[in-house]
């Protein structure tokens, strides 16, 4: 008996090669703006309930740069990480960030003076000439800095309006989810139409099996 092929007209790990593409994308999308969506609803979220403290995530803080008084550590409009520390760990030399009045200042240690509850530190701002006009108490210190960001300060000022986090937060997970819904509604499309195909090709053929049957098999003469 002679048995049909089942022709397949898309190699199998073609179509899972373009599904695998599209999840990866998707992952990616996901791994880059779901942390950066934590991270501004955790800091925002602590503004409002703690407005006379500096938000922080996990003990790290950013802080905008705005003038030039530590340049060439960092420039106006960089962004600058501070971690939060205790103040028996800090040293000449290090750079800090501290409270005074409502404005952050993130300048270098010069000198340490006192200890326990009367530690202060002088400070002074690398491009300045004299040292700042008055001592860091250990209540003002916000933390110590790690690094900086070259202009993502100036990015992240942009992010903080209306219509920054329109496009950098709402927009791109808008966009995620219409991408995803296209991708699915894609996929069960030629779903649908491979399994029509298929089903057209199985009628063939048993319609070719049944054919070659009555060839092989005569009706039988009385």
């Amino acid at each position: 008996m002679e048995q049909g092929v089942l022709n397949v007209s898309e190699p199998e790990t073609n179509r899972k090669s373009r599904v695998g593409v599209g999840t990866i994308l998707g992952i990616i999308l996901c791994i880059i703006l779901i942390p950066a969506l934590i991270v501004n609803i955790t800091l925002i979220v602590k503004s409002f309930l703690y407005p006379e403290e500096v938000p922080s995530f996990m003990g790290y803080k950013p802080f905008i740069v705005l003038t030039g008084s530590m340049e060439p550590v960092f420039y106006s409009g960089d962004l600058v990480m501070v971690k939060e520390v205790e103040a028996d760990s800090l040293q000449v030399g290090d750079v800090i960030a501290f409270r005074e009045g409502t404005a952050v200042i993130t300048h270098r240690i010069v000198q340490v003076e006192g200890e326990g509850p009367d530690l202060r530190f002088i400070t002074k701002g690398d491009n300045n000439n004299v040292n700042d006009r008055r001592p860091v108490t250990v209540e003002q210190l916000e933390g110590v800095y790690l690094y900086r960001i070259s202009k993502l300060g100036n990015f992240a000022m942009f992010m903080q309006t209306p219509v920054g986090m329109a496009l950098f937060i709402a927009l791109p997970l808008l966009s995620f989810i219409l991408y995803d819904i296209l991708r699915r509604t894609l996929f069960e499309r030629k779903k649908a139409q491979r399994t029509k195909e298929l089903e057209a090709e199985l009628e063939s053929m048993r319609q070719q099996l049944e054919a070659n049957a009555k060839k092989e098999d005569p009706p039988k003469q009385e």
